[in-house]
């Protein structure tokens, strides 16, 4: 399975935020934000961090993908 954040990027379009205030709002690392970036997986507590940060569940900001 792959792992996508794109549903994270719509929820900081639609609350007019960038990448760089995510990262200072929620108290993450460049390093996080970047494999945010490339879909890579990062620990559940920086997805906590957003959640929390964003007012969200973590089904509005990442889904898997199946692979085929």
């Amino acid at each position: 399975m792959e792992i996508s954040y794109n549903k994270l990027w719509k929820v900081l379009i639609d609350k007019n935020m960038k990448k760089i205030d995510l990262k200072d709002l929620a108290g993450i690392s460049s390093s996080s934000l970047a494999k945010l970036g490339k879909n890579e997986p990062v620990t559940l507590e920086v997805l906590m961090k957003i959640c929390e940060a964003l007012d969200v569940n973590i089904g509005d900001i990442v889904e898997f993908i199946k692979k085929v």
